[in-house]
């Protein structure tokens, strides 16, 4: 498969979407890739400036430099951990691939699969909390919904902390 692929990976910047984020790294991305982060805030109410702009469409793509200045990240309402910038900022060196990031706003699971197409995406990295059977039917799981209804493919990293 020549030329390069659209890598995504759903972050949350939780220790489940780290493990993701470590896998596409370590078995999926290749020289010349786009590794592109996706995340998704809760929704809210934005009567104006950027945030109302991008509550649709999502906010434009990051480049690595841009999500490195947590100053710059603080107007997306995003707060990168270091183990996250860490792991891209080590893919980016080694790898040699492209480290970008799209955030959303609005439900996880529709937001993740609008994602797909609007990026677009060739496939789809996403964690797995682990939930229980109990849990994961009165709250629903964000994994299962994006497996069932994705336009790519889409592996999931489970959990097992």
């Amino acid at each position: 498969m020549g030329g390069c692929r659209r890598v995504g990976v759903a972050v949350d910047f939780s220790p489940c979407s780290r493990k993701a984020l470590q896998w596409a790294v370590d078995n999926l991305v290749r020289k010349g890739d786009h590794l592109i982060l996706v995340s998704v805030r809760p929704g809210g109410y934005y009567e104006t400036g950027e945030l109302q702009l991008w509550e649709t469409t999502g906010a434009p793509l990051i480049p690595l430099s841009d999500f490195l200045d947590l100053d710059n990240m603080k107007k997306y309402e995003v707060s990168p951990d270091p183990e996250t910038i860490d792991i891209v900022s080590t893919a980016a060196n080694q790898k040699e691939i492209i480290v970008l990031m799209k955030i959303f706003w609005g439900d996880a699971r529709e937001k993740l699969c609008e994602s797909i197409d609007s990026i677009p995406l060739d496939c789809l990295v996403i964690g797995n909390r682990g939930l229980g059977k109990i849990k994961r039917a009165l709250m629903g799981s964000v994994s299962n919904f994006v497996v069932n209804n994705a336009s790519c493919p889409v592996t999931v990293v489970k959990s097992h902390d």
